[in-house]
């Protein structure tokens, strides 16, 4: 695995650091977080003396110099606050219409920041927003820990602060407590946070979990929206790849949740 140098504008600390487990340490749990990789120390100090918006504007612009076709300024953002750009970004989300109702779950993956994967299914027939969304987050943990098997660094990306802070926050206490919320008082979704915190538990020190504005033009996170809303349209129980020819625009103006 080739060697990254991680600038931390925001968290616990702020600085440059060679060290994947360092920007989860300073950063995880954090809503303004923003750092990011680089493939060389003289880059990471150059970004680390100006600013986040600038080097994701200048990711934006060299990334855009490559293209042969120019980019539409309406166009989804790859980038989002808090993505350090680990080997894989696995975006997921959920799909519920109405809520409760109809549920799918759809994840989006992404190799060095290039799309490699769509992923949809998962259906309810009566799920919810937030059963959909967790299904997401226990597709996405299974995904990485295959992912970090190879040795890849991975970060998991959702819009959903309810499922990320479940598992991250709140399991821990609930399983002191017999899995309950206190004085017996039962805890909704249960079977499906148990799984998720499980693969948490086994994971948390190799992975890096981030919350995504919803509906910000985020191009992963609409692309996995998009997949939620074709599994629950379809109503497909298992979770399958996309197979179609993966035009991005064409997925865009599928229908959104």
């Amino acid at each position: 695995m080739s060697k990254k140098y991680y600038v931390i504008w925001k968290g616990a600390k702020t600085g440059i650091f060679q060290s994947w487990q360092d920007v989860k340490n300073h950063t995880q749990g954090r809503a303004d977080a923003q750092y990011m990789g680089f493939a060389t120390k003289a880059e990471a100090e150059a970004a680390f003396q100006a600013s986040y918006t600038k080097a994701l504007s200048q990711r934006a612009l060299s990334k855009n110099s490559g293209n042969k076709a120019a980019a539409d300024n309406s166009a989804p953002k790859q980038a989002a606050t808090g993505i350090a750009q680990a080997d894989i970004a696995i975006y997921c989300d959920g799909a519920c219409s109405p809520n409760p109702g109809k549920s799918g779950t759809g994840l989006a993956i992404y190799h060095q920041q290039q799309l490699i994967e769509l992923w949809y299914g998962l259906y309810e027939p009566m799920g919810t927003n937030n059963t959909a969304e967790l299904n997401g987050m226990l597709a996405a943990f299974k995904y990485a820990q295959a992912a970090i098997k190879q040795g890849k660094t991975v970060q998991i990306l959702s819009d959903s602060k309810y499922s990320i802070d479940c598992i991250t926050k709140w399991a821990k206490g609930w399983q002191a407590k017999g899995w309950t919320r206190g004085k017996g008082e039962e805890i909704k979704n249960l079977a499906v946070i148990q799984q998720c915190f499980s693969l948490y538990q086994a994971l948390k020190n190799q992975i890096i979990i981030s919350h995504v504005k919803g509906h910000a033009n985020i191009e992963g996170n609409e692309l996995a929206d998009r997949m939620a809303v074709l599994a629950r349209m379809k109503r497909t129980k298992a979770l399958v790849q996309y197979t179609d020819t993966i035009d991005i625009k064409t997925i865009l103006a599928m229908p959104s949740g």
